[in-house]
Order: C-alpha cells, then sequence, then structure tokens
C-alpha cells in the first residue's frame, strides 16, 4: 500500500482534491491492492486525529482505466522511439555520404598525414621519377602512392591558368618546381577516378603525369591530378596565339597521332595495357610542351577493351563529349556501343578535325588563317546537338580547305590526310597507326628529325 498525504477538501460525500492551500479538514490516502491478479485503486479521507481510516466515500478505479492509459503511454512512446530513430538514421547517412571517403580510391591511411619522410630534402621530380622507374618494374605505374600523397600535400597553389565543366586547372610549385594542378569538382568524381586510373595503366606518363590524391577535411574535398606544368598551355590556346612553318606543323601533328597511337594500341605481356579509347579528344585536351612535341591530356572518359577477356570497360559517369567536335555516328546515335573499334574510329574524327586547326595557322607564301575552331562558319558558338546534327549527319557538310593549300605539297597532303580521317563512314576512316605512318613519311621527305 502506498500513502500519498495531500490537502484536501473532505465532505461526507465525496473526495475533492484542489490545487494548492484550501484550509483542508483531512488528509487524502490512495491505495493499490490486488484482487483477483488484477490492480485496484482505492482513495479516501483520514481525519486529523482518527486512529483509523475513516472515509467518507470510498472511489474505485477498475483495471480497464488503467489499461487504457497504459496503452496510450505504450502508444506514445512507441511513435517517439520510431520517430528518434528514423531522425537519427537520416542524420547518419546525410553525414556518410557528405564526408565519405571512396575505399577503392587510391590513397593512403590518414596516420600518413604527418609523415613527410616519404621524399628526401633536396629531391625534384626528376630524381623522384627516375628513382622510382628504376627500383620499380617498368611497368610505368609511376611514383608510390605514399609518394604522391606526399607531393600533394605539399603543392603550393600559385594562380588559376583554366576553368572547365570537371574543375579548375591551377599552376602549382613543388619546392620551387612548377607543377599543373587539375582540381576537379566533387560532382566529377567519377572522371577524376577514371582520369587517375588510366594514367596509372599507361606505359607512359601523360602528359608528365606526377601525382593524383584526395585532399580534404571534414567539411570539404578536393580531387587533385598533378602533372608537369607546360608553359604553352593547350593546343587551342597555343594555335591562337601561334603561326606555323611546316617543321612546327609536323611536329605537333605527329606527336599528337602518337600519343593517340599508343592509347589505341593494346601492349600484351606483364607490363602491357589494355586498349584505350579517347572519346573526348579536341585541341583543348591537348598540351603543348616547351619543344614543340604535343602529350594528350583528360582522359576521364577513356574506354578500356582487354582482348584476352573480351570486356570493354566503359566509365559510369554522366559526362559526355564536347559536341563540335562528335563524329555523325555520336550525333545519330548510331554508334554500336558493344564493339570497341566504333570507340577508335570516332577518336579519329576528331582527331581530323584537329589537324584542320593546325593547318589554318600554318604559313605557305606569306599567308595564313586565323584561328578558328572546327565548323566556326557553320553553327553558333555553342551549338546544340540538333545544331551539330543538322551540319555534319544530314548535310554532311565539313570545315573548307584554304585555297592556298592546294599550291602547298605538305598542305595538300594534309588535307587529303584530314578528310580520311573525318569520312561519314567509321569503315572509311584511317587508323592511328596509318596516320602515324603517313605523318612519319612526310617527316622524313621534308628531312625533319623528331
Amino acid at each position: 500500500m502506498y500513502g500519498l498525504p495531500l490537502q484536501v477538501g473532505c465532505d461526507p460525500f465525496e473526495v475533492r482534491l484542489y490545487s494548492g492551500d484550501t484550509g483542508t479538514d483531512g488528509f487524502c490516502f490512495t491505495m493499490v491492492e490486488e484482487e483477483g491478479g488484477q490492480p485496484v485503486f482505492t482513495t479516501g479521507c483520514l481525519e486529523l486525529a482518527g486512529s483509523e481510516f475513516q472515509c467518507r466515500r470510498l472511489a474505485s478505479y477498475s483495471s480497464s482505466s488503467l489499461d487504457i492509459s497504459s496503452i496510450q503511454y505504450s502508444s506514445i512512446l512507441f511513435i517517439s522511439v520510431i520517430a528518434c530513430c528514423i531522425i537519427l538514421g537520416l542524420i547518419i547517412i546525410f553525414f556518410y555520404f557528405r564526408y565519405k571517403r571512396p575505399d577503392s580510391l587510391p590513397c593512403c591511411s590518414s596516420d600518413l598525414e604527418q609523415d613527410e619522410t616519404y621524399t628526401r630534402p633536396g629531391e625534384s621530380l626528376k630524381d623522384l621519377i627516375e628513382h622510382s622507374r628504376s627500383v620499380g618494374s617498368g611497368s610505368g605505374s609511376g611514383l608510390p602512392l605514399l609518394v604522391q600523397r606526399t607531393i600533394a600535400k605539399q603543392i603550393q597553389m600559385v594562380k588559376q591558368i583554366g576553368k572547365g565543366r570537371y574543375g579548375e586547372v591551377w599552376m602549382g610549385k613543388w619546392r620551387g618546381e612548377r607543377v599543373a594542378v587539375k582540381v576537379f569538382f566533387t560532382t566529377e568524381e567519377e572522371s577524376w577516378f577514371r582520369e587517375t586510373e588510366i594514367v596509372n595503366i599507361l606505359t607512359f606518363q601523360p602528359p608528365g603525369f606526377i601525382a593524383a590524391d584526395i585532399k580534404g577535411t571534414g567539411s570539404w574535398t578536393q580531387l587533385y591530378l598533378i602533372t608537369d606544368y607546360h608553359e604553352n598551355g593547350s593546343l587551342y590556346d597555343y594555335l591562337k596565339s601561334n603561326t606555323l612553318d611546316i617543321k612546327a606543323l609536323l611536329k605537333l601533328a605527329y606527336s599528337s597521332i602518337s600519343g593517340l597511337c599508343h592509347l589505341h594500341t593494346e601492349i600484351y605481356g606483364t607490363q602491357g595495357k589494355p586498349a584505350i579509347a579517347h572519346r573526348d579528344l579536341k585541341s583543348k585536351n591537348i598540351l603543348v610542351k616547351k619543344n614543340g612535341f604535343c602529350c594528350i591530356a583528360d582522359l576521364g572518359l577513356a574506354v578500356k577493351f582487354n582482348s584476352d577477356t573480351n570486356v570493354m570497360d566503359i566509365p559510369p559517369n554522366l559526362r559526355v563529349g564536347t559536341k563540335r567536335y562528335m563524329p555523325p555516328e555520336v550525333l545519330d546515335e548510331s554508334l554500336n556501343r558493344s564493339y570497341f573499334q566504333s570507340f577508335l574510329m570516332a577518336d579519329m574524327y576528331s582527331f581530323g578535325l584537329i589537324v584542320w586547326e593546325m593547318a589554318r595557322r600554318c604559313i605557305s607564301g606569306g599567308m595564313v588563317e586565323e584561328y578558328q575552331l572546327p565548323y566556326y562558319d557553320l553553327v553558333p558558338t555553342d551549338p546544340s546537338y540538333e545544331d551539330m546534327r543538322e551540319v555534319v549527319c544530314i548535310k554532311k557538310q565539313r570545315p573548307s580547305f584554304a585555297n592556298r593549300w592546294s599550291s602547298d605539297e605538305c598542305l595538300r597532303q594534309m588535307g587529303k590526310l584530314m578528310a580520311e580521317c573525318w569520312a561519314h563512314n567509321p569503315a572509311s576512316r584511317l587508323t592511328a597507326l596509318r596516320v602515324k605512318k603517313t605523318l612519319a613519311k612526310m617527316l622524313e621527305s621534308q628531312d625533319i628529325k623528331m
């Protein structure tokens, strides 16, 4: 039995409970007893001086009242717990996807952040790369991941030199040496991962690949791809501000097709690589080195093919190529995505347009055209798929040749070469190896040593 001393007002007929001081004439009691296995509540009044319970009236509460109250309380408690669990789950999911670090990305344990012993003081990037090649397998897999991570952590950003759909390009410094740092938007993680994956399996490192890493804290993440810095910038930038002679034209064209040929060629053996199609080839994705040679960049859309397993690896990201450089089979959606050769021939169409951009800037007979993008006179500045489809697929138009090209043997041959690259029928286009051999003969005829 539980006694509860409350001040009450008791009259001969009922127990009245009041809040506050009521000038009471007795005390109230309440009891809980068990009858037949069920609790029974009993209340009453106790006289101030009485030795026995003296109740004016008894009030009993059946177990049904208790059951109803218990059910209501249990329902409220259950709903509250479920609501809290849902809210907590949503919070956990939000922070997981906001700050997750994919296990498959080429990074190392966070406790290595404080360790900078993976590069010796005074070592240059050239020293590091040569050392990694001498002690490595020779497979061209680049610097060890720990060294890459250390370099990325020590980069000092200097100035932004470019910006595109994927992110930004910065000129940075590492121990006084200039490097190019490609910073991907977090939405372009798939492109970063694919490009990092591709450059790490190539038997050479385009364009002077140095390191890839993810830098971040709890509130932000940056995806880095670090390469050699080429002060000439992209082929697009270079052609806008420079004219070419025949030697410079052939060097640019030959080095570009050599890089593309290496991508397209499958190499067998322990130090081999799969065949790779670029899928977004354009003058802005080709870099010009200080010596006038080119290297191919931006491999975020590349497709891999291994003939041993007959497996084609197409990246899952949502990016597409540049509309101006898309071949007719991509524009009209007739490209056979299950046939790897289709992607290689699409690259060759784009390469033909790039050669056209180069040839316009080559001086012959004292004349040269101003730099223009392909189809500059046929489509708007930012063409739509429909604009390009009408010109390329329906009207089957291609960039025009300047009249002066016919009077220069080298430019005439270049015109013939590009026309065979951008043929409407993919099966009629030249392969990268065929173009490379043709340009090699042209270099030899001009007595140009590469």
